[in-house]
């Protein structure tokens, strides 16, 4: 029996409530706007009926991977041959406690930082213009104009295989550059607890607004992409050397190197992984024989071969 049919049956029985979705293509799913059908596709509705589907899909043995918003992925044409659990209805944020935000893995970093100064909290104005959710945004330490989540996030409540839920604080999240924990131990954000400061409301907005003009004027937000391609290669700015190298306007099909900002690949219309792939290797055989310099992609690639 494939494993979709297994699902399909034991599901049924063990989370009634859960609402499950065939063949949903991630390219709804995906701020590329690209990616093929996922065999299932499921939207757990608070953090333990996530926790329990991650229960369920260990010892059932499905092949599964957690998503938020779908800022940073780039899903090959032929889809996903597994259980895609979809964090968007985990909506739910809160104060905490003195400075402290309560916050569920698929609430949006915008909806978060706007929270947080309607509360007068300083802390998340670098988040705004990040087009991700907050389990996302732990899991990869994501940052924009000298903010970085690991600033902000005091413990992180998580589903680890082979332990379940368990609290992570402090060096147990093994924050780095665009990196945490949860990459190596595979595990998923259930819900993060944040550690603000007292701020004013209408300086946090004013700093808000300026971050997302500066936005605005430097990157492609009227495309879609997974925001910055590739990483920042140590000593180097990888937008910097793809205009040095002459790349900006290239295009594979609908994919681009966007005119406005090096950096992004963008999908100006029907673009397809395959075009997309092709793209960054051109980008990344051209800076790496003009300049020496690797680029390494920054966007997750998911798909048969990944």
């Amino acid at each position: 029996m494939p494993w979709y049919e297994d699902f399909d049956r034991v599901i049924a029985q063990a989370l009634p409530g859960l609402s499950v979705s065939r063949e949903e293509p991630m390219a709804g799913h995906t701020t590329f706007r690209i990616g093929g059908p996922a065999r299932r596709m499921a939207f757990p509705a608070s953090p333990e009926e996530l926790g329990a589907l991650l229960d369920l899909a260990e010892k059932e043995g499905w092949p599964w991977l957690a998503v938020g918003n779908g800022s940073n992925l780039l899903v090959r044409d032929e889809g996903l041959d597994r259980l895609v659990i979809a964090t968007g209805r985990l909506e739910h944020m809160e104060r905490a406690g003195g400075c402290g935000v309560r916050a569920w893995a698929g609430v949006s970093l915008a909806r978060l930082a706007v929270f947080a100064m309607e509360e007068g909290l300083a802390g998340l104005a670098f988040a705004h213009g990040i087009p991700g959710s907050l389990g996302g945004a732990v899991y990869m330490n994501a940052g924009a104009y000298g903010g970085e989540m690991c600033q902000v996030v005091d413990t992180v409540t998580a589903w680890l295989p082979g332990r379940g839920v368990v609290e992570l604080g402090g060096e147990a999240l093994a924050f780095g550059y665009r990196r945490s924990c949860f990459e190596e131990n595979g595990g998923v954000v259930l819900y993060a607890d944040l550690a603000l400061r007292p701020g004013d409301s209408q300086a946090i907005r004013r700093e808000m607004e300026e971050l997302i003009r500066r936005r605005r004027e430097k990157q492609p937000l009227e495309y879609p992409s997974a925001g910055s391609t590739f990483k920042r290669p140590e000593g180097y700015f990888a937008a910097a050397l793809i205009e040095q190298c002459g790349l900006k306007g290239t295009a594979v099909g609908g994919a681009m190197v966007s005119p406005k900002h090096a950096g992004f690949v963008i999908n100006t219309g029907g673009a397809t992984c395959r075009d997309v792939l092709a793209l960054i290797g051109r980008v990344q055989d051209t800076v790496k024989r003009e300049t020496g310099v690797s680029l390494e992609p920054e966007v997750r690639i998911l798909g048969e071969g990944e």
